[in-house]
This record gives C-alpha cells, sequence and structure tokens, in this order.
C-alpha cells in the first residue's frame, strides 16, 4: 500500500488542522521570560500524524525513496555485522549505524524505516514550532504548502534527519550553549556532513536583526554573484580532498541550472517583510524574532546564490535556515507588522499564495499532481 494522493496534504491541513484551531483550548506558557498562549501537545502532535504516515506509506515514484529503500534493503539485521558493513561505507556513517540498529529492532520494513525517521523528524519540527511560533497551524502549513514536506519527509530523508536533530537544540542556542549545540551539530554531521554549516552559523544568527553579521553575509552573497566563477573554482579546490569533491564538475554535468527563482521568491519572503516591519522588530527586542530574523537573511543569500550555481547541492543548504524563517519568523511578522486588518488580508493572501505555489510545485515541476 502507498499514497499517491498529493492533495491529501493540503486536504488535512485545511479542514482537520482548521477544526483543532478553532474548537481546542490552547494554554499559556513562558516563552523566553514571557508569557505566550500555545496549542496543547495533544493537538500539536495530532496535526503532524498524518504527514509521518504518509511519509511512511510513500511510493518509489518521487525523490530518492527507491534509493533508501534498497540501501535499507541490503543493510545486515545483525548488530554484529555493522563493523564488517561500515568498512564499505565511505561517508556519513553516522546514518548507516542508524540504519542498521534500527533494522536490528525491526527487521526488513522499509515502511516502519522510513515511519520512524518520519517520526523523528515530525516530532521535532512539531515541539519547537508548537512553543516558539506565535502560529503553530499556520507554521506547520507553511512547511507542508511550500512543498518543503515532500522535498524533505519524502526526499533527501537523510539530510534533514540531520536538520531535524539540530532543531531539536535550538533551545541550547537560545540560551547560548554553544558547546552542547556543537555536539548535537556534530551528531547531526554524522548523518550528513553538510551539517556542519551549522557551527558557524549558530554564532552569525546571534544577536539584534540586521546586525553587522548580518549585512556581511549579505555583502558576501552578493560578491559570490559578482564573481560566481571565482567561487565554484575556489569551492571546487577547497573540497577536493572531500566526500563532496566533485560537487562542482557534477552539477556542470547535470546541467544544473539553480535553484527555481519563484523558489527563491518564496524562501526569501520572511527576509522581505522583516525590512518593511524592521521598526516593529526592533522595538519587540524578541530574542526569538531576532535569531529568526538573521536566519531570513542567510536563507535568502544562500537561495540567491543557489539559484545562479547549483539548486542540488547549494539549493540544499537552504533548509538549514528556512525551517526556522519561513515557519517561525513569517507567522510573527503577519501577526506583528501589520495592523489587525491588514493582517486578515496578509494571511489570507499568504494562504492561497502557498496553495498556488504547492500547486505549481507538484504539477509542472514535478508531476505529482
Amino acid at each position: 500500500m502507498s499514497i499517491t494522493n498529493y492533495w491529501f496534504q493540503l486536504i488535512w491541513i485545511l479542514t482537520a488542522g482548521i477544526i483543532l484551531t478553532r474548537f481546542l483550548s490552547k494554554k499559556q506558557e513562558i516563552v523566553m521570560g514571557r508569557i505566550e498562549e500555545r496549542w496543547q501537545m495533544a493537538p500539536a502532535v495530532l496535526l503532524v500524524i498524518p504527514y509521518i504516515i504518509a511519509a511512511a506509506l510513500r511510493s518509489d515514484n518521487f525523490g530518492d525513496t527507491y534509493a533508501y529503500r534498497r540501501v535499507f534493503s541490503e543493510a545486515p539485521n545483525r548488530l554484529a555485522e555493522l563493523p564488517f558493513y561500515l568498512q564499505g561505507i565511505k561517508k556519513d556513517k553516522g546514518f548507516s549505524v542508524f540504519m542498521v540498529v534500527l533494522k536490528s529492532f525491526i527487521g526488513n520494513s522499509s515502511v516502519c524505516f522510513f515511519l520512524i525517521i518520519a517520526a523523528i523528524q515530525m516530532l521535532c519540527m512539531a515541539f519547537i514550532y508548537r512553543k516558539y511560533s506565535e502560529n503553530y497551524w499556520m507554521s506547520i502549513f507553511i512547511f507542508v504548502a511550500g512543498t518543503d514536506y515532500m522535498s524533505w519527509c519524502q526526499n533527501g530523508i537523510r539530510q534533514f534527519l540531520a536538520i531535524a536533530i539540530i532543531m531539536a537544540g535550538f533551545p541550547l542556542l537560545l540560551k547560548r550553549k554553544y558547546v552542547p549545540l556543537t555536539v548535537i551539530i556534530l551528531l547531526g554531521a554524522t548523518f550528513h556532513a553538510s551539517a556542519l554549516l551549522m557551527v558557524p552559523i549558530i554564532f552569525i544568527v546571534q544577536g539584534k536583526a540586521w546586525n553587522k553579521k548580518s549585512v556581511l553575509c549579505i555583502l558576501g552573497c552578493i560578491l559570490i554573484l559578482i564573481f560566481v566563477n571565482r567561487f565554484t573554482d575556489g569551492m571546487n579546490d577547497a573540497l577536493s580532498n572531500t566526500q563532496y569533491s566533485n560537487m562542482v564538475t557534477d552539477w556542470k554535468e547535470w546541467e544544473d541550472n539553480g535553484t527555481n527563482p519563484i523558489r527563491v521568491f518564496v524562501y526569501s519572503i520572511p527576509m522581505i517583510f522583516s525590512v518593511v516591519g524592521r521598526r516593529q522588530i526592533k522595538e519587540a527586542d524578541n530574542p526569538v524574532v531576532n535569531i529568526m530574523t538573521n536566519f531570513s537573511i542567510l536563507t535568502s543569500g544562500i537561495a540567491v546564490v543557489s539559484m545562479k550555481t547549483s539548486g542540488i547541492f547549494i539549493g540544499r543548504l537552504i533548509s538549514y535556515g528556512s525551517v526556522y524563517s519561513a515557519s517561525i519568523l513569517l507567522p510573527w511578522e503577519m501577526e506583528n507588522i501589520f495592523t489587525e486588518n491588514s493582517a486578515k488580508i496578509i494571511k489570507s493572501a499568504a494562504v492561497l499564495g502557498y496553495i498556488g505555489f504547492f500547486y505549481y510545485q507538484m504539477h509542472f515541476i514535478w508531476g505529482l499532481i
């Protein structure tokens, strides 16, 4: 059995999700010293359960699902065979260890394999969004309708597992506990080496919104765009002795023309709104919002660079920031930057816009609906 009706992703969030929002009571809790109104834990988890199940029952006709299913089937199911198995693994051995340990408990069921991975991914997101987002429903809606759910929970699961692990450590980022957070990042990097990018990022995003570090990131991205050929040559040299040694060559051979400009615009919306609402962000002086704003600047910069370089290799780095900027910052901006009436219009336009983008990506780009 596999789920291939992708419309359900919107139907669930727009029906059951809205019912949960309207009729289930919320609770007050303290977030960063402020009393905030948040979803109860049970309905917050209930909202994402169908997406966990759908990821487990997905078909092989999208992304790298077939490849992961094959790798899982070929992996040993006894821990005693793990050392020998790892001798043939050249990169990201943490994922291989995780897979073999998991298989020793669940057997050969790839459905259970995908179910457990999706549960880790979605529940890490749910716990962070429930606590730190101004509008939990909107956070999950943006993740689903923006097609990041399909991109990462039904494709690229190894990298997104690393992202979810790091995301679970977000409270440490707020408390500036860099040592334990770095340990978590290094753990995530054993699943996907690109997670090491988060080591400098956790320092870059700290501080007030739109600080000097953020401006330098923008200037750096502009310089990369101006000298894009030198950038790619330098990257090729820097990665020559790593597992990504053929990255630049591969994206040129595969005729990877970069991230779709429409997707780049979608990822840049939180940053654009942060410019419009810079005064409100400054007055709020909310540590969560400050960090998310800086994440949005970094995300937009990487997205623009990926548009001119590689959507497959550089574009995949966007997700390290977009899981924060799109689904936490954007709902806050909608609620706090605009007047009450304007906010209603903006939120309605956002819902319609994301539904339109969902159809565009799923139909015209991926051919799934």
